[in-house]
């Protein structure tokens, strides 16, 4: 009995390092991820739903106003500087740069294509769950990787803040400051006129004791490192960033509207160490309903697509000449895409199974497009892209393990949900 117990462990001692040796069994966790070096983050929504078809992902022409209505794109193809790849018609500046960008064109979910849900889905990676609350992108990097500067802030939002955008279960840690004016700075962070650095630091050692009393992990105490932070950065050494005026008429020109103006100051953030920038675009709706293009807002969906064109081919352009585009990447996120056919007023409604997200510059090694979809842009054909995926590129480029796991109370949480980098655009 003894002979024959010692040589069952024995022999299942052997086939455990047998089975440890084989390459052919290996745990999710010891499969290669590739790691870049960028250092920061330029995140550019696209509120609404940007319609690739119409952008990124061109198609045979199709007829908004013609009765019946023919499906496909709302304008024009062009050739791009990468042989093979095309662009809408509109986006000429960034066509001439498609070899330092890859329009990632089979993105995809299966989300329901409402825009809250897709919004927060698209920020965090996860759906909506009613148990815990994900972090943002945004958050998750600024966690990880800290400012690159420490006198300034991780992560820094330009448009209007919410859950989706936020450090969900990550807390103060993944924070961001937000702005919606680029020639203000952050509200409440200037000073008034009377208040000297002498008077807010006596101001500072009457509010101190009281709130080193508060108990660890209080909301006392979150308020007290809340303020401490914006204390940190009322001064002039921060502020200083959000004046424009430092730079060229003609490069602020370069950069274009109020929009160009916001991926201009991105550029300057980067400089100044923020690891993680959020650039929201058309805030004014310049073109009545935004990417959101229903009905009569497909109309003037060129307006959006031009000034696209304008900020970010400046930007890119930018950050190449200061030499600082490899270590900058630049993503283009949108909740959802757009179908080839047309409502009854000449819009487009909502597709997640197939859409198109951009990346650019952060030392990837682009290739104008990857992915191939149908004759209208409604299948995936190749090289299929889960949003997880894309999320693990992102963070793969920035030196960040994809599947990491952060801590939601005492439970974990990988940092993305089972991605996997795009291999291919790295090096």
């Amino acid at each position: 009995m003894k002979n024959s117990r010692r040589n069952f462990l024995k022999n299942s001692a052997l086939l455990g390092m047998g089975a440890s040796a084989s390459p052919l069994i290996t745990s999710a966790n010891s499969a290669f991820i590739p790691m870049g070096k960028a250092e920061h983050c330029i995140f550019i929504w696209l509120g609404g739903g940007m319609a690739q078809i119409d952008t990124f992902d061109p198609k045979r022409k199709g007829d908004s106003k013609a009765s019946p209505k023919k499906s496909g794109s709302e304008y024009e193809s062009i050739d791009t500087a990468v042989p093979g790849v095309q662009f809408c018609e509109h986006l000429p500046k960034l066509g001439a740069l498609a070899e330092q960008l890859t329009a990632v064109r089979t993105v995809n979910h299966d989300a329901i294509d409402e825009h809250a849900f897709a919004t927060n889905l698209v920020h965090t990676g996860r759906k909506t769950t009613g148990s815990i609350t994900y972090p943002s992108i945004g958050s998750i990097v600024a966690s990880q990787l800290g400012a690159v500067n420490p006198k300034v802030p991780a992560y820094m939002l330009m448009g209007y803040p919410n859950v989706s955008r936020g450090p969900g279960f990550l807390g103060a840690a993944g924070n961001f400051v937000y702005l919606t004016d680029t020639k203000t700075g952050p509200a409440g962070f200037t000073r008034p006129a009377d208040v000297t650095d002498e008077r807010a630091a006596r101001r500072k050692l009457l509010l101190d004791p009281l709130m080193q009393r508060a108990p660890a992990g209080s909301p006392i105490s979150l308020y007290r490192d809340a303020q401490a932070e914006a204390l940190r950065l009322a001064g002039p050494d921060f502020m200083r960033h959000f004046d424009l005026t430092d730079e060229s008429d003609s490069l602020r020109n370069e950069y274009g509207g109020e929009f160009g103006q916001r991926c201009l100051l991105a550029r300057r953030l980067v400089e100044s160490g923020v690891r993680f920038i959020e650039v929201s675009h058309n805030l004014n709706f310049m073109n009545g309903t935004g990417w959101d293009a229903h009905n009569e807002g497909q109309q003037n969906l060129h307006l959006l697509i031009k000034e696209l064109d304008v900020a970010m081919s400046a930007l890119i352009r930018d950050l190449d000449q200061k030499k600082i585009l490899d270590k900058t990447l630049i993503a283009i996120g949108t909740e959802f895409g757009r179908p080839a056919g047309y409502d009854g007023r000449g819009g487009r409604g909502h597709q997640g199974s197939c859409f198109s997200l951009v990346l650019a510059g952060g030392g990837l090694k682009h290739q104008g497009s990857y992915g191939v979809t149908d004759e209208l842009s409604k299948k995936i054909v190749e090289k299929p892209v889960p949003l997880a995926d894309y999320h693990a590129t992102i963070h793969a480029a920035m030196g960040i393990d994809p599947s990491h796991e952060l801590t939601a109370g005492s439970r974990p949480v990988p940092i993305t949900d089972g991605g996997k980098p795009i291999a291919a655009l790295f090096g």
